[in-house]
């Protein structure tokens, strides 16, 4: 079974930093997005689907301050201090790629099986103006994706989509290009329309190149 790219995410400082970094470096508004109770976090969205990606976007995601202190580690690496101060100093960052499945225990324990730490699976919801999103997403104990974030985080969908409600951008997804996945756990995941390379010292896990009003921009 095959998975699919379903989101990138775009860690800022500040939800604000955010937002500013999209209307910079892209040319547009992300749309409105939500609270995550469980992890402490809130979100903006942007759809950046393209033929090869019909259903991507890109979460733009910051610690919320006005959410109380979750009782377990945020996902996407949030609480690490070398991140958070990187943020701070360099703005936000595109930091991971998270990939849709819809046999999400079947690909957790294939990559269980040999030896990844894809984590636990957590259920989660929230409520839109179209309606309840739900979904079940892989999140390690300690937060950090694993392979140096190379490892996509697995998320499953129970229902609607977010991109069903979401319109067009004006931003559109050219490339991918994932560095240091090593190959079994690319078997196993059998991510469709991404480029996989070795890890490069100084270069992200993610890369992606898109097409916005400003024109091409890597991210």
């Amino acid at each position: 079974m095959t998975t699919a790219l379903d989101h990138l995410v775009v860690a800022a400082a500040t939800l604000d930093d955010g937002v500013a970094w999209c209307r910079r470096t892209l040319g547009v508004t992300p749309g409105p997005g939500g609270t995550h109770a469980i992890f402490g976090t809130h979100n903006r969205l942007l759809k950046i689907a393209a033929p090869d990606w019909p259903q991507a976007y890109l979460e733009i995601i910051a610690i919320d301050p006005a959410a109380v202190v979750p009782m377990r580690s945020r996902w996407f690496g949030l609480d690490d201090p070398a991140l958070q101060r990187r943020l701070i100093e360099q703005g936000p960052q595109l930091v991971h790629a998270v990939a849709r499945s819809t046999m999400l225990d079947m690909h957790r324990w294939g990559l269980i099986a040999i030896g990844c730490r894809p984590g636990d699976p957590v259920k989660a919801s929230r409520e839109t103006p179209s309606g309840r999103l739900s979904w079940q997403i892989l999140v390690p104990e300690d937060g950090r994706p694993d392979c140096g974030g190379a490892l996509p985080t697995l998320i499953q969908w129970d229902g609607a989509h977010p991109t069903d409600a979401m319109p067009d951008s004006g931003v559109t997804l050219d490339s991918v290009i994932l560095r240091g996945l090593p190959p079994r756990p690319a078997e196993v995941l059998r991510l469709r329309g991404v480029q996989l390379q070795p890890a490069t010292h100084g270069q992200a896990p993610v890369t992606v190149v898109v097409s916005t009003p400003k024109g091409r921009v890597t991210v």
